[in-house]
């Protein structure tokens, strides 16, 4: 007889599998943007507008049929070109990249690429890019001599011991110091030379990869969203457009503080969560190979021993840290680019591997040399990244297609009211923004043309490049084709966990910017 009352179970059906889906990594997702830029080029027509260039002591105009000619480099040849721009901006220095001459954009035959020009797109971009490259091999090869040298592990104990309780301070800090760098200068790529000295910190706080990104990346493009005086986006964009870059610096100056509180309330916000629980994090899935990349762990704690932070470890860390505000300064006041960033990188590096390879426990001419390598070596991929993402603008300007996406854009706003305009240029930024990621790059070729069209509207001229900023940096928050994937593929990081993490900064930009532009049309 079986058992009285006994119930019978039935067995639990197998729980489903939930349908994932896997974002490709950073070097597929720009392979595959560049078979679509290529297929672009045989579906969109082609055209361009004429091109000038100050070239002392005329002005070089070079026509969409590729005709060249000269004429004076005076105001009297600007006002005929209708080029709204006073010429002491050419003669100067101040625009250097060539400009878009209204009303002459012109079809031009088809120039459809062939296959061959996916691979050599992504050659000819990694050429393009080589002054990048030198410097973040430069900066890696310097990483890797002051972890060699064990300054890193000691000075990061003496930090932690002392902010612990206040972790956030150093995240807010940063991140502000980011924002102003963004606002007055364009940091921008240059923001890559501050990971190596900061994720270590973040992740021995318990942090994770968002974070360090958010503090660096995302607080520098919020600032250069908002520029008020950046060189490379609001003082180009405004004297391509034809006016003083003072004119709504007080509109973008409020944006600017507006935004940053946003900003340090939305990172608080993650930080505070990932501290109390570090499975809530958006990248948790990744953490171990995040954390054995970046963290910092000296042979002399796995071996259970104090690590002692010695007189020159103290001096190759001070070092180490005075490398990065000299470069901060010879980029703001000096006009500093990459090349000498690198030789001043450089330099400091072959201090410290003097440092590192005599005295007491030195490492020998070997061990530094190996670890200069090294760490040159493990940046590699992430320089090669910056070097694709070029090639997808040359395929588009190759195939004579971003002049076209610019004449069509042009066209929609058109003989429509102030508000709708401005918001509807805004969002045509947006789009740009993925076609030319360049921040000066867009700001002559498209100024010139768009910038005429605020008067036919009567709204002021400072709006349009305002629309300019937000649109374009809403985008290259998000845009494979900007430094984005080169941060991701710095810290290991996929691109879906990103974006997880920055659209709503990118819907606050869209949706604060247009009410801001709405209220520069109205009360302007």
């Amino acid at each position: 007889m079986g058992n009285v009352g006994a119930v019978s179970e039935t067995p639990k059906a197998p729980k489903k599998k939930r349908f994932k889906l896997k974002m490709p990594g950073a070097f597929v997702i720009l392979f595959i943007l560049t078979i679509v830029a290529v297929i672009a080029t045989w579906t969109i027509p082609a055209g361009a507008y004429s091109k000038m260039v100050y070239s002392s002591p005329n002005l070089k105009i070079t026509s969409p049929t590729g005709k060249v000619s000269r004429v004076p480099a005076t105001q009297k040849e600007l006002d005929k070109l209708g080029v709204k721009i006073d010429i002491k901006q050419f003669t100067s220095g101040g625009i250097t990249d060539a400009v878009s001459i209204p009303n002459t954009y012109q079809r031009l035959k088809q120039k459809p690429a062939q296959v061959g020009a996916i691979t050599k797109s992504m050659v000819q971009g990694t050429i393009e890019a080589v002054d990048i490259m030198v410097f973040i091999f430069v900066l890696g090869g310097l990483i890797g001599v002051v972890k060699a040298s064990g300054a890193f592990e000691s000075g990061l104990m003496a930090l932690t011991k002392k902010t612990k309780g206040h972790e956030f301070l150093l995240i807010f800090m940063v991140s502000i110091l980011m924002v102003l760098g963004g606002t007055l200068c364009g940091i921008e790529e240059e923001a890559v030379a501050f990971y190596p000295i900061l994720v270590p910190i973040f992740i021995a706080m318990g942090y994770d990869s968002i974070v360090s990104v958010g503090a660096i990346f995302l607080s520098s493009s919020i600032g250069t969203c908002f520029s008020t005086i950046n060189p490379f986006s609001a003082v180009i964009a405004s004297n391509a457009a034809g006016i003083p870059f003072t004119e709504g610096i007080v509109w973008r100056a409020t944006g600017l503080v507006i935004a940053a509180i946003v900003l340090e309330c939305y990172l608080y916000w993650y930080s505070k969560k990932v501290k109390n629980d570090p499975t809530s994090s958006y990248t948790y899935d990744d953490h171990e190979e995040f954390n054995s990349m970046w963290s910092v762990e000296s042979s002399d704690e796995k071996k259970g021993k104090k690590s002692i932070f010695t007189g020159r470890k103290k001096f190759i860390l001070i070092l180490f840290v005075a490398a990065f505000p000299i470069m901060v300064w010879g980029v703001m006041s000096q006009g500093w680019w990459f090349p000498t960033m690198a030789s001043s990188f450089l330099a400091f590096a072959i201090i410290i591997m003097f440092l590192t390879a005599t005295g007491h426990n030195g490492i020998g001419e070997k061990g530094v040399i190996d670890a200069f390598v090294n760490g040159a070596s493990s940046l590699v991929g992430v320089s090669l990244i910056i070097g694709l993402a070029r090639g997808i603008n040359i395929v588009l300007n190759n195939g004579y297609i971003s002049d076209t996406i610019l004449q069509s854009s042009s066209s929609l706003v058109s003989h429509v009211s102030g508000p709708i305009f401005i918001i509807v240029m805004m969002f045509i930024f947006f789009v740009l923004g993925f076609i030319v990621p360049s921040s000066s790059g867009l700001a002559v070729l498209s100024m010139p043309i768009f910038a005429p069209l605020a008067d036919t509207v009567n709204i002021p001229r400072f709006a349009v490049v305002t629309a300019y900023q937000f649109g374009q940096y809403a985008m290259l928050f998000l845009a494979p084709t900007g430094l984005v994937m080169a941060t991701l593929q710095m810290l290991n990081m996929k691109y879906s966990h990103w974006v997880r993490f920055v659209w709503p900064v990118v819907a606050f930009v869209l949706v604060f910017g247009g009410t801001l532009l709405v209220m520069e049309v109205v009360f302007s």
